[in-house]
C-alpha cells in the first residue's frame, strides 16, 4: 500500500500563511503521512508555464513554517535545483528544517531546466549530471562526518567542521527528481529515491521504476530500500472524463489508482492541488480553494482506504 502525503500550498492565490498552515494541521489530523513543497525562483514575461508557476513561495521557509504547528507529519522538498546551490549553502537551511522539525525532512533534488533560472542565478546547465553527482557526495560528506574537507571538480570545503549535524542519522533522505534514463540510472546509483514530475505518465510509469532499481543493484546497492514518489496531479470529480487519467475521478476510481501504482513500484504518492487551476488562480478566494482542498484531501485521506 502506498504512503500519502498533501502538497502544501506554496502557488498561487492560496498560498497564505493561513492556509499553510491549516492544511498543514488537518493533514496530520487525517494521517497523511507528508507535506511536501516546490521550487521555483521566477516566471518569464513572456511565456506561461502554467498557473503552477506563476506565484511560488521558497520551499524551505514554507515547510519551517508549517514544521512549528506540526509534530509527526514528514516534510519533503519535491525539488531544490542542485545548479542554483553549492553544497554547504544548501547544508546549512536543510540542517535547520531537519532540526526545528524534530527529524522530518525529506530532501529532494533536481537538476533544473529553466535557462532564465540559470541566467539569473548566474550558472548555465552545463555538465548538470557531474556535477550532481560531486553535489551529491559533498553533500553527503558534510552532513555526516565530524571534520569536513572535499576538493573536487566542482566544489571545494575546506577543512572544517561544519555543525549542527542533521537529527537523522545517517543523514536525511536525498531523493531526486529526473526523467531521462542516463538521470533515472543515476539516482539508482547515488539517491535514496526518485520523485516523478507531474507529468509524468502514470500507466507507464512501472518502466522507470524498474531502470533505477536496475542501476541501484548494478551500483551493488539494495534496490529495496529505494523511494519512488508521486506527485499526484488529483482531479476528485463524481464525473470524469472516458478517457480518464490515473488520479482523476472518484474517490473509489483514485483509490484503485493507488494500488496500481503499488502493483508498479510506487511507494508514495502526494496529492498536489498547487496543480490545480481553480486552487491557485490568483482570483480565487484563498478560502474557498481551502475548503475545496479540504473536501479532497477528507475524501481520500489514509484513514478511509
Amino acid at each position: 500500500m502506498v504512503q500519502l502525503g498533501v502538497g502544501l500550498p506554496v502557488s498561487g492565490g492560496w498560498a497564505t500563511p493561513h492556509n499553510m498552515r491549516r492544511v498543514a494541521v488537518r493533514s496530520e489530523e487525517l494521517g497523511y503521512q507528508s507535506l511536501w513543497s516546490f521550487q521555483r525562483l521566477l516566471h518569464p514575461v513572456d511565456q506561461d508555464w502554467g498557473p503552477a508557476y506563476h506565484a511560488v513561495q521558497d520551499p524551505v521557509t514554507a515547510l519551517a513554517y508549517v514544521a512549528g504547528f506540526t509534530s509527526r507529519i514528514r516534510l519533503g522538498i519535491a525539488v531544490l535545483n542542485i545548479p542554483f546551490y553549492s553544497p554547504i549553502m544548501m547544508a546549512k537551511p536543510l540542517t535547520t528544517l531537519d532540526v526545528v522539525s524534530g527529524g522530518r525532512l525529506d530532501v529532494g533534488l533536481g537538476l533544473g531546466w529553466s535557462d532564465q533560472e540559470f541566467q539569473a542565478v548566474g550558472t548555465t546547465s552545463a555538465a548538470r549530471g557531474a556535477r550532481a553527482e560531486e553535489f551529491v557526495a559533498c553533500l553527503d560528506t558534510i552532513w555526516t562526518q565530524p571534520e569536513v574537507e572535499h576538493h573536487g571538480t566542482y566544489y571545494d570545503v575546506p577543512l572544517s567542521r561544519v555543525d549542527p549535524k542533521p537529527v537523522q542519522r545517517p543523514r536525511p533522505p536525498l531523493l531526486m527528481g529526473a526523467s531521462a534514463e542516463v538521470a533515472l540510472r543515476r539516482i539508482g546509483r547515488i539517491a535514496d529515491g526518485w520523485i516523478s514530475s507531474s507529468r509524468t505518465d502514470l500507466t507507464t510509469i512501472g518502466r522507470s521504476i524498474d531502470l533505477v532499481r536496475a542501476a541501484a543493484a548494478e551500483a551493488g546497492r539494495d534496490a529495496a530500500f529505494l523511494r519512488f514518489v508521486v506527485r499526484g496531479v488529483v482531479d476528485l470529480t463524481d464525473h470524469p472524463p472516458a478517457d480518464r487519467k490515473p488520479l482523476q475521478g472518484t474517490p473509489d476510481q483514485i483509490r484503485d489508482d493507488l494500488e496500481q501504482l503499488a502493483a508498479q513500484g510506487v511507494t508514495e504518492v502526494f496529492f498536489d492541488l498547487n496543480w490545480d487551476a481553480a486552487t491557485v488562480d490568483a482570483a480565487v478566494d484563498p478560502e474557498a480553494a481551502a475548503d475545496a482542498a479540504d473536501a479532497v484531501l477528507t475524501a481520500l485521506a489514509p484513514e478511509r482506504r
